[in-house]
């Protein structure tokens, strides 16, 4: 129940990005503030690969992560009705609001135009889809064939993990291995997913998934008893369904506080915000400062003061290679990779402490210390083809 005065905010999401801005927004105490999140309990997605291979959990308790005072409604967004100002649930719930946080984050895109992958491909980008993975892998004999489709850091840490326990893993890659890292670091991760048997195949593209086998696009036919794919990322479809305008994936556009062009009391982070049209990447690393900085900027709306632009500055990329190696890639402000990293069992211990990180340094340190957050600022803003920003009309 709200109280009366106060302001009420409803934070849509409870991952990296809503659970630290539902947290910061406890800087003032006459906010109502409403976590409302499809689950009860808070998933580190960046351990999904691990809570397949049964080598680490992902599921984090909200009462040891959300501040004092934060209501957590279990539910999901059917619509924000912005006339009313209200978010219509689910389950046939309303919440009012003053403001509205949109951190509805990202999922999996398995492309409806390979024929068989909606069928037969396994995503791993949500919990339960991690855990029907975990539950098909465990019915499989060690030495069954695992493709795994997408040379990006999710496919990587996937194959990695696999592969450290034995399994047969290929990984189609697409185009490039491991796009994000600089040339030394690529042939680095080549280097170590050779030696623990994982065939890649670079320049390939599967064309058909099948029961049994993926199909690639030079006619070849690999034998595969569980394809798992991690190529690409999606939006969920909440913001156009609303009303709101939204680039062409679908994520909320914004201006450079992060702020709806449709509507001021609607202030988006992390993965399913684009200002802009010129969106950051999908990540762990800029979901924490973007949802601290859409709190800011509904707090200077009700302050009745000028927001703050993004202003984030990179530092580079984490990524494991099973449980006793790893890379830490060093990148300009600009999220260009630099030909520096930190590679083996440095690099997975670095990898395990910035995961850890994330959680106890950032948002519990939030939920008791609000405010408390900093991160890297100075980067500049990335120009980006004005095709990247087609804007999709509202219905």
């Amino acid at each position: 129940m709200s109280t009366p005065g106060h302001h009420k905010v409803v934070v849509i999401g409870g991952g990296y990005a809503g659970t630290l801005a539902a947290n910061h927004l406890r800087i003032r105490s006459d906010i109502d503030i409403t976590l409302v999140n499809p689950r009860p309990e808070f998933v580190e997605r960046i351990r999904l690969h691990q809570l397949v291979a049964r080598t680490g959990e992902a599921t984090i308790d909200y009462r040891t992560l959300l501040g004092e005072g934060i209501q957590l409604v279990v539910d999901s967004v059917a619509r924000i009705d912005s006339a009313s100002r209200t978010v219509r649930l689910a389950s046939g719930r309303a919440l009012d609001y003053d403001y509205v946080i949109y951190a509805v984050g990202s999922t999996g895109a398995i492309p409806s135009s390979v024929p068989g992958a909606a069928e037969f491909a396994f995503d791993i980008a949500e919990l339960e889809y991690a855990r029907r993975l975990r539950a098909r892998l465990e019915e499989l004999p060690l030495d069954a064939p695992v493709t795994v489709v997408g040379g990006g850091l999710t496919g990587i840490e996937t194959a990695a993990e696999l592969a450290e326990q034995g399994r047969g893993v290929t990984l189609v890659c697409g185009r490039t291995l491991a796009p994000y890292l600089s040339a030394p670091a690529r042939r680095y991760v080549a280097r170590w997913l050779t030696r623990h048997g994982v065939a890649v195949l670079e320049a390939a593209v599967v064309n058909e998934v099948r029961p049994d086998a993926v199909v690639l696009a030079d006619g070849g036919v690999r034998e595969s008893a569980v394809t798992i794919w991690t190529a690409g990322f999606g939006v969920p479809e909440l913001a156009a369904a609303s009303g709101l305008r939204t680039d062409a994936l679908g994520r909320l556009l914004t201006d450079e506080t992060l702020t709806s062009v449709d509507d001021e009391r609607i202030v988006a982070a992390g993965d399913a915000a684009a200002p802009s049209g010129r969106p950051l990447r999908m990540s762990g690393y800029a979901a924490g400062p973007l949802g601290a900085q859409a709190a800011d900027t509904v707090l200077s709306r009700i302050a009745g003061t000028e927001p703050a632009v993004i202003n984030l500055a990179f530092t580079g990329a984490c990524v494991s290679l099973g449980r006793h190696a790893g890379i830490r890639q060093l990148a300009r402000k600009d999220d260009t990779a630099v030909n520096v990293y930190i590679g083996g069992r440095m690099g997975a211990v670095i990898k395990e402490v910035t995961c850890k990180f994330v959680v106890s340094k950032r948002i519990r340190r939030e939920a008791v210390k609000p405010g408390s957050m900093g991160w890297p600022k100075g980067g500049p803003r990335p120009e980006q083809p004005a095709s990247a920003a087609r804007v999709v009309p509202s219905p």
